[in-house]
């Protein structure tokens, strides 16, 4: 082992360069491990309530990172080279091996060449385990006339090359690994074929390449080859939460009221007997609930299914309703301030945008912290694994996280305006499309229930951060999104969260908080309808039903509603122009604005 130094951001510990995830830098490829590995004298504890409720007992810590040359002895992030296969560009041979110059590691061969690692890797179809491909061996299998007695007991460890032959072919069938001792050459298409791996003879060790492979850890599921910079080799699980003052939704505070209630505990010992519905109604009148909702708390043992809210959003949701609640300049202290206005005080704003959108705040100081709770392979359905493999059950695991201190603007909608508009027939036949599809893809589970308000609003929050990107001097990367969408909780949320997303001081740069003053936004929000109004792929675009990975957009395309999937909380999926707009007899959310602004300044 030896010290080298690269830099990576903070961030890019979690994402997209987390634990299990191969990275290339300066021509060689890494692999991160898991966090036990991680120094924990350097690495800083997070402390973030809200969400290690959610994920259960854990420790969330930063990174062990270095700061420059004043941190030069100090630890860093460990990364192990991956794959340990590698081949020289001057002399093309292929071997495990690494160079040395003076008592030190270097990555070049011993003919001076630099070492190139190869690039095909072995995944485990559902165990999302990795290995490298044994080279070696793979070249002297195969079911070809070529595979001889003497190719069969080849001992030639170090005269394998890879080299390109154009005289077999091109593409794969030019790249071929061959052996100098045997005169075996096996082209490279034959590794990506269904089943080959599988064919000669090759198993998943069921490990990741820092752990050390046991016989007992061997994993029944097949191997498949695949570029090691392939999206689908590593798909992060994360998480994130506002670090805001929790606040409980209605229904969580009144439950919590009819549970503490004296004579609760008399209703879930009747049973559902006579005297519950009785007793019901007596709670029911003090603490202002119904008579069933005394009686399904009941039914339920009389404690919550869970001791924190299901979503940390429901908190989140509440804690900007109570900022909204007092319009005006927000003096509180701590890292969730907000200053709000409502749309129904200020002039000049078009009827027809403030009888939908009813209230804004501008988030001066908002903390985020983002957790990763582990990764996937190959596939969405395939095995998670966790973040840290140490010690099962033994200890609390610990979870690489990193905070955040940023800005935001945030747009409460009409609930009656909302609710009345999603029960339209022709809206609901449209989020109908999605539904079905989400429901007959088996990843898509994960993603939010695309009923037509969170379609809608999420829609609209891209179209807003393509504009904003032009006026706050932000990238529209560093600017993130989170919706807030749901009908079918105790507690309906109508509402979108625009917040820089960066790690550093392009974070708290004012840039994006001042524009959420209603002398800009409504402009703002009134072009970024009007971007949307046409796009360049019209009339495919706005016609369209059928886009996007597996189909999970309609009419939403990169000329008109798709931002960086960094951005997005379900990587670009989820969008419908038209529920924003309208289109053919479809009634959008905001259906009739640039008519009325249209309208109003025509002289």
């Amino acid at each position: 082992m030896q010290r080298i130094k690269h830099d990576l951001r903070l961030s890019e510990t979690v994402s997209p360069f987390g634990v299990g995830a191969v990275i290339d830098i300066r021509g060689e490829s890494l692999i991160a491990p898991d966090t036990s590995w991680w120094d924990e004298r350097y690495s800083p504890e997070i402390h973030c309530e809200r969400l290690v409720e959610r994920l259960g007992p854990s420790v969330l810590r930063e990174a062990p990172t270095h700061s420059g040359r004043t941190g030069k002895d100090t630890a860093g992030l460990l990364y192990w080279r991956f794959p340990a296969w590698r081949f020289c560009e001057r002399c093309s041979r292929l071997s495990q091996r690494t160079g040395k110059d003076r008592g030190k590691w270097i990555n070049k061969c011993e003919c001076g060449g630099m070492l190139v690692p190869m690039r095909y890797v072995a995944v485990c179809e559902k165990g999302s385990h990795l290995q490298d491909i044994p080279w070696f061996m793979w070249a002297h299998r195969g079911r070809d006339a070529g595979v001889t007695e003497s190719v069969r007991h080849c001992r030639a460890y170090k005269e394998l090359r890879f080299v390109r032959s154009a005289k077999h072919g091109e593409g794969l069938k030019s790249l071929r690994v061959e052996c100098g001792g045997c005169r075996r050459s096996r082209p490279m298409s034959d590794l990506v074929s269904k089943g080959a791996l599988a064919h000669d003879g090759l198993r998943c060790k069921g490990t990741q390449p820092w752990q050390d492979s046991r016989q007992d850890d061997a994993c029944e599921h097949a191997l498949v080859a695949v570029q090691r910079g392939a999206t689908g080799n590593y798909i992060a699980e994360r998480i994130s939460a506002l670090d805001i003052p929790e606040e409980k939704p209605p229904s969580i505070a009144l439950a919590a009221a009819i549970r503490e209630h004296a004579d609760f505990g008399r209703v879930v010992d009747d049973n559902g007997g006579p005297k519950a519905e009785m007793i019901a109604g007596w709670i029911a009148d003090e603490v202002g609930a119904t008579v069933d909702d005394v009686l399904i708390l009941a039914a339920a043992g009389g404690m919550p299914q869970d001791d924190v809210l299901a979503d940390l959003k429901d908190g989140e949701w509440a804690a900007f309703l109570k900022k909204l609640g007092t319009p005006g300049r927000d003096h509180s202290e701590g890292d969730f301030v907000v200053d709000s206005w409502l749309t129904s005080e200020r002039p000049g704003i078009p009827t027809t945008l403030a009888e939908r959108l009813t209230a804004v705040g501008q988030v001066r100081r908002v903390r985020e912290v983002r957790a990763l709770k582990g990764y996937r392979r190959y596939s969405a359905e395939a095995d998670m694994i966790p973040a840290d493999l140490s010690l099962k059950g033994k200890r609390k695991p610990t979870l690489p996280a990193i905070e955040m201190y940023g800005e935001g603007i945030f747009l409460q909608f009409s609930e009656e305006f909302l609710a009345d508009w999603e029960q339209r027939a022709a809206v609901r036949a449209r989020a109908k499309i999605l539904l079905d599809r989400r429901s007959k893809t088996q990843w898509a589970s994960r993603l939010d229930l695309p009923e037509a308000r969170f379609v809608a609003l999420h829609t609209i929050a891209h179209l807003l951060i393509r504009r904003l990107a032009y006026a706050s001097g932000y990238s529209s990367a560093s600017l993130q999104e989170r919706i807030y969408a749901s009908s079918y909780r105790p507690d309906r949320t109508a509402g979108v969260l625009i917040y820089t997303a960066a790690g550093d001081a392009q974070g708290t740069l004012g840039g994006l908080v001042r524009l959420g003053d209603p002398d800009q936004l409504v402009p703002l929000l009134l072009a970024a309808i009007d971007d949307a109004d046409v796009c360049s792929n019209d009339p495919v675009c706005i016609e369209s039903d059928r886009q996007g990975a597996s189909s999970l957009n309609l009419s939403a395309c990169h000329g008109c509603s798709l931002v960086s999937e960094t951005s997005c909380e379900t990587a670009n999926r989820l969008l419908d122009r038209q529920l924003v707009l309208g289109g053919r007899d479809v009634p959008g959310l905001l259906e009739g604005v640039l008519n009325e602004v249209r309208a109003l300044s025509v002289p």
